[in-house]
């Protein structure tokens, strides 16, 4: 039996080319439903960020629209399909993917593995952090962190004891008997951030602070729309709740809040129509009662809406949406 640390085991199962999850000809949307999926609400959310970007940078002749994880670009091709005709025109967009160009995708999108440099406008990541790879580890009899070693089966075996950077981290940020140390995708945000020469970053995903830090870890497997045990074998999704406190990348206009709330400043309301609407234009309040429903999904306190989005603002004016929201801070460097 092969026995490796959690962080490669997860690269494998996810990403390997001859089979790993996310290579899969169904995409995500084969096993799990995203925001993205539950709604077109969601990207009218995103473009109409997208809008106000664009209006705090002065209508740049160029306005990227960048989607970090982006599946099979269902979320590039809906924020597009929802932007003015006017905006749509400058908007250049790039989808960022391991997984190979889906048949069909408009020859405008631009498709790679890889982030595009020197953006100017929004990238957006909708639950692309949660899945990348990272370690774990546990506390011995000593109170000793060490590696956490898994089998092709998930069966689980102590390793050694913590790197430096590793330790460093868990010390820092999450002060608990199981840890997912989250070093590389505090990495990998600051590699989208550093993306942008100007515009505005967004990370959506599951995810706890240092406070709430859950005392056992969150790592699980979704298959086929249901949880699973986290096996790395490439037969399910393999994923572990953000801890987006650390990932923030120091020195930006920062602002760590729910969906729910997000959602509400871009217009996305779950209230019902009013019902004498239905009396004069039946049609027209069956169809925002389906809307109102579609909403609600998408703010619930206990789905969707719990979702965290860390927003960054580099070299750039917050957008008057998002503006007037609690909690924005400039973390020092």
């Amino acid at each position: 039996m092969t026995w490796m640390r959690w962080r490669p085991a997860i690269e494998h199962a996810l990403y390997r080319p001859d089979g790993g999850f996310y290579r899969r000809p169904e995409g995500p949307a084969g096993h799990f439903r995203t925001s993205v999926h539950a709604s077109a609400r969601f990207a009218g959310a995103v473009a109409r960020l997208l809008a106000g970007v664009d209006a705090a940078l002065g209508s740049p002749a160029r306005l990227d629209f960048v989607d970090v994880g982006a599946g099979r670009g269902e979320l590039t091709v809906a924020v597009r399909d929802a932007l003015p005709a006017g905006l749509r025109d400058r908007v250049a967009l790039h989808a960022v993917e391991l997984a190979d160009r889906p048949a069909g995708l408009p020859g405008e999108i631009a498709w790679g593995p890889g982030l595009p440099g020197a953006v100017t406008g929004l990238l957006f990541a909708n639950e692309w952090l949660d899945n990348v790879p990272l370690d774990l580890a546990e506390r011995d009899e000593d109170g000793v962190l060490r590696y956490v070693e898994v089998a092709p089966d998930g069966a689980e075996r102590p390793g050694g004891p913590l790197d430096p950077e590793d330790a460093a981290w868990a010390d820092r940020w999450w002060p608990g008997e199981r840890v997912e140390l989250g070093a590389p995708r505090d990495a990998a945000w600051a590699a989208a951030v550093a993306a942008l020469d100007r515009g505005l970053a967004v990370a959506v995903d599951y995810a706890h602070t240092r406070d709430t830090r859950p005392p056992y870890g969150t790592l699980t497997g979704f298959r086929d729309g249901r949880q699973t045990a986290p096996v790395p074998d490439g037969s399910c999704d393999l994923t572990a709740h953000v801890a987006l406190d650390s990932a923030a990348v120091p020195g930006h206009p920062t602002l760590l809040t729910t969906q729910r709330t997000a959602l509400h400043a871009l217009g996305v309301s779950g209230a019902r129509p009013p019902l004498a609407l239905a009396g004069t234009d039946p049609a027209g309040y069956l169809r925002a009662l389906g809307g109102a429903g579609e909403a609600a999904e998408l703010t619930a306190p206990a789905g969707l809406g719990a979702f965290h989005w860390l927003v960054q603002a580099v070299r750039m004016p917050v957008p008057d949406d998002l503006a007037a929201l609690p909690g924005w801070q400039t973390l020092p460097s």
